[in-house]
């Protein structure tokens, strides 16, 4: 290796030039050949000095791009990749484009959190990098002939540790932006013969749920976990797990503060101290400073000897920065206060208690939130619980409704608190950072909308009672246990229910304010009007479905003409899949609700193509599960009749795949409404390579033709601004022109896109209302039952009853007597 590159990686690359560094996919480049990439880039950089802005994933052109950036003796500052860089890129602007002074020594920047929203980083030096990577090395017994998977993000200080590590001693690394949940990773570390991987406590549920534990790796050496407090009981039981697969679990403990790691257990204890962090790091020192109230005896749980952590080595970051000047400041630590609470045992390995940052104070009692989470997850029947207190109440989140009514209750054996100062929120997965940890800030935010509400059972505004308000959605979305601080989105509410839910609120409140769906119940009982006597609030996507819905039966019995209501079903579907189905926090979440939406569609079509193929040969199998477009006649047949909810299906199931891979999943969060755009963008030169203008008789219902018209309706619910409300528009127009070959047709359906730009609900006489949000509810089923219905009526001349008895049937078949139950229930409950 030249001394240029060594003495510029800071001795980061230390293999032989034959050895293998990194391993991606079927590549393996040598320690010679890396050597010669990071050479190459270093060319590529020039002459200039300014911070390298790289967005690191888990691929060989971000490792090269780091470690030229060392070697050209570039401070580098990693991100996600995809993310949105725009307050780091005008707060540091001037020195990613070398116009600031820098400190000699600086290496790295880091953000404290693992995102990129915040411009506060952490500032590392090379002698931090070296130093840390040493040490790792030394505890964890590295070698040359090891070989670690790239389980976690580079971004991160924890995998970036790794690559580190490894390099540092000649080790390989296998590059793979897979999860441990994938059946390719594990194919990857086999056939490469990885020694380890790391994780986080996440890593380990998602292992649990993988089938890790009858998996054959004889190649692995040893697991290692960090990234926050992992359940004692797991640690034993993966310990115990290594110990009969000739594995070790290494529990580390480290901050990006201290470049990574500051404490490890050694792995022969794992099973006996599953508790404990361990010794710290070779070079480095624990000690305690004094916290109030730790150890006092003042009612918080603390036992004596309890203090925070504060750790010094020479791993400990040269200190943050705020501003471009912070980057020409040199070492300005000497040592970490963590904020950590812990205490070191006597059998001299140290434990963290809790968090300085954990805690609460209700009624003004100082409360130990992290020993609240332990202690419930220690009691019979309750799973994971996580505590939160940003303001006058404690709440706990569970994805477990049945331990809701419970936990109250076990939380007055720990801490004496009023059970009304006590609130439970059941939630379907708790929301977590890019690196696998849980999001406190998310649930604190949830926690303070619900303080600010009051309590759950307050009625907060002047024309509309919280609770009533409550009651709804608790029984149309068959939620019990929403609280007046949940949103229709936060309950997973969906396009179906939202057309209940929407009329009920227009009935109450008078009127429906913006983003009402995104409101807490207590905010929309705070916002309440005087209901006009007449008049009612409809959602401009209900009275699109009912007037489609109408249009299009009345179209295929020959009482009018006016096409093109199923193109404008399909546009209104979009924009329902963008309100609610795109909303949810999390990745499988997300993939869950629109499988969910699929199936909403998918099942009763099935179900009745195969009532109805059981009476005549209509339909056909293909037909039953959605296949005729892959497996039926080029040319029209009955089958075709159900084409729309064919493109239905298989749209929304296809999206939760590809929003399944993380990079698509983070890009399109970050993204909204540029995301919606391309897919539109995509799916127009889809159908302009296909079909050019003018789609033929089939081709105007295939899947590939259409997808735009959902794409545009997803644009326009991202359309916030007016010159994406007039691009959206504009390509409306466009996309539509010379589609069907009929002008009134292309008209009609880009004029129904077109209403779904209008960011405000129409007001209606209350009957026409109700009778807009009956069909709209019932439009599935009326589309699915009216092509039995009405063509024996119109053969005898009776279309209008056709019409009208097509209506009727699909009503009776979407509510049926359980959902006009549910009415009843709601206005008896709310009266």
């Amino acid at each position: 290796m030249s001394s240029t590159i060594a003495a510029g990686a800071h001795l980061l690359l230390k293999g032989r030039p034959g050895d293998p560094a990194v391993i991606t996919g079927e590549t393996t480049l040598t320690y010679a050949e890396l050597e010669q990439a990071v050479m190459d880039r270093v060319a590529a950089y020039g002459p200039a000095r300014g911070v390298v802005l790289l967005e690191a994933g888990n691929d060989l052109d971000s490792v090269i791009g780091y470690l030229a950036a060392l070697a050209a003796r570039r401070p580098v500052l990693l991100t996600p990749p995809g993310g949105d860089h725009d307050e780091l890129r005008r707060r540091y602007r001037a020195a990613f484009e070398g116009r600031a002074d820098l400190h000699p020594d600086l290496a790295l920047l880091l953000s404290t959190s693992g995102s990129t929203g915040s411009p506060k980083l952490v500032r590392l030096s090379r002698d931090n990098l070296s130093a840390n990577a040493a040490s790792i090395a030394a505890y964890l017994g590295l070698t040359s002939a090891d070989r670690a998977m790239s389980s976690l993000p580079l971004h991160y200080c924890y995998g970036l540790s790794v690559l580190n590590s490894h390099l540092s001693v000649g080790a390989a690394v296998i590059l793979a932006d897979l999860s441990v949940a994938d059946e390719c990773f594990w194919d990857v570390a086999a056939r490469h013969g990885a020694t380890s991987f790391a994780g986080v406590p996440y890593t380990f549920d998602l292992l649990d749920t993988s089938g890790f534990a009858d998996r054959s790796l004889p190649s692995l050496r040893y697991i290692t976990q960090a990234g926050g407090k992992m359940p004692p009981e797991t640690v034993r039981r993966y310990a115990a797990l290594g110990e009969s697969r000739g594995w070790d679990l290494v529990v580390m403990y480290g901050q990006t503060e201290a470049t990574a790691r500051m404490a490890y257990l050694p792995p022969t204890l794992a099973a006996s101290r599953p508790e404990a962090i361990g010794i710290p790091i070779p070079g480095g020192h624990f000690h305690l400073d004094p916290v109030d109230g730790a150890g006092d005896g003042a009612g918080d749980g603390l036992a004596d000897g309890v203090g925070e952590l504060v750790y010094t080595g020479p791993n400990v970051m040269m200190g943050y920065a705020e501003s471009v000047a912070d980057l020409a400041r040199g070492p300005e630590v000497t040592e970490l206060r963590t904020g950590d609470l812990a205490r070191q045992a006597d059998d001299g390995l140290w434990e963290i208690t809790g968090r300085r940052s954990r805690f609460g104070k209700i009624l003004g009692l100082r409360i130990d939130l992290d020993r609240i989470e332990s202690e419930l997850a220690a009691s019979a029947g309750c799973g994971p619980v996580r505590a939160v207190a940003p303001g006058a109440r404690l709440h706990l989140f569970t994805d477990d409704p049945g331990a809701a009514d419970r936990l109250p209750g076990l939380v007055d054996g720990i801490v004496a608190l009023p059970r009304a100062l006590v609130q439970v929120h059941v939630i379907d997965e708790v929301p977590r950072t890019p690196n696998g940890k849980v999001d406190y800030a998310a649930l604190g935010a949830w926690a303070s909308v619900a303080d600010a509400a009051g309590p759950p059972d307050a009625g907060l505004a002047e024309g509309a009672d919280a609770e009533a308000l409550r009651t709804v959605y608790a029984t149309v979305l068959r939620r019990p246990d929403a609280t007046v601080a949940d949103s229709f989105v936060s309950l997973g509410g969906d396009s179906l229910s939202f057309v209940e839910i929407a009329t009920q609120l227009g009935e109450r409140l008078g009127t429906l304010p913006s983003g009402w769906q995104h409101r807490s119940i207590a905010e929309l009982a705070a916002s309440a009007r005087s209901p006009r006597r007449w008049l009612r609030p409809v959602e401009i996507p209900v009275l699109l479905r009912a007037v489609a819905i109408v249009a299009i039966v009345g179209s295929h019995a020959d009482v009018w003409t006016l096409l093109g209501g199923a193109h404008i079903l399909l546009a209104v579907a979009g924009f329902n899949l963008a309100r609610f189905g795109l909303t949810a926090p999390t990745r499988t979440l997300r993939a869950r609700r629109l499988l969910r939406g699929a199936a909403a569609v998918a099942l009763p079509a099935a179900l009745w193509v195969c009532a109805v193929a059981l009476v005549s040969d209509r339909y056909h199998w293909p037909t039953a599960l959605g296949l005729n477009q892959a497996l039926g006649s080029d040319e029209w047949t009955r089958d075709w009749q159900l084409w729309f909810l064919e493109v239905i299906t298989w749209s929304f199931a296809g999206l939760a795949l590809l929003l399944l891979v993380p990079v698509l999943d983070r890009w399109q969060r970050r993204h909204r409404f540029g995301a919606a755009a391309v897919v539109v963008g995509a799916t127009l030169a889809v159908r302009y390579l296909w079909v050019g203008l003018e789609a033929g008789p089939t081709e105007r219902y295939t899947i590939g033709c259409v997808l735009w018209c959902l794409a545009l309706g997803w644009a326009a619910a991202e359309a916030q601004r007016p010159w994406q409300r007039v691009l959206v528009a504009v390509t409306v127009v466009v996309a539509t022109y010379g589609f069907f070959g009929d002008p009134l047709r292309e008209a009609t359906v880009a004029l129904g896109i077109l209403v779904l730009l209008v960011p405000w609900p129409t007001l209606m006489p209350w009957p026409l209302a109700r009778l807009a949000a009956v069909l709209a509810a019932s439009s599935l089923w009326i589309y699915l039952v009216h092509w039995q219905i009405y063509p024996g009526l119109e053969a005898a001349g009776l279309g209008w009853l056709g019409v009208l008895a097509s209506l009727a049937a699909g009503v009776a078949a979407a509510l049926g007597p359980a959902a006009w139950a549910a009415r009843a229930r709601v206005a008896r409950l709310t009266a």
